[in-house]
């Protein structure tokens, strides 16, 4: 299921740079910036975690490895709050989906 999800996130992702280049739509870097910024001002997804952050033609691409389904949902819901963003694909693993 981790596989498809990358695999429909890339695809996405394809469009996007055809249409804005190599370095992305304008705004897509302030965007990154922003949500990497709120992610800091929350502990449970501050370092270790190491979320990957990537945003393009305003989307926002989220990858990287939580504790719980909750943790991954705080970020999703984190990532949405920063200005600009239309949309966020949540490739974020639990590692522990029970929980």
């Amino acid at each position: 299921m981790t596989l498809a999800l990358l695999i429909a996130g890339s695809l996405a992702a394809c469009s996007a740079y055809q249409k804005c280049g190599l370095k992305g739509c304008p705004g897509d870097a302030e965007i990154t910036a922003q949500v990497q910024a709120l992610f800091k001002q929350h502990s449970e997804l501050e370092i270790p975690r190491g979320l990957g952050v990537q945003t393009l033609d305003h989307v926002v691409y989220l990858t990287g490895i939580v504790d719980t389904g909750l943790e991954r949902s705080i970020a999703e819901s984190v990532a949405m709050t920063a200005p600009g963003v239309t949309r966020v694909v949540n490739s974020i693993s639990v590692r522990n989906p029970v929980r």
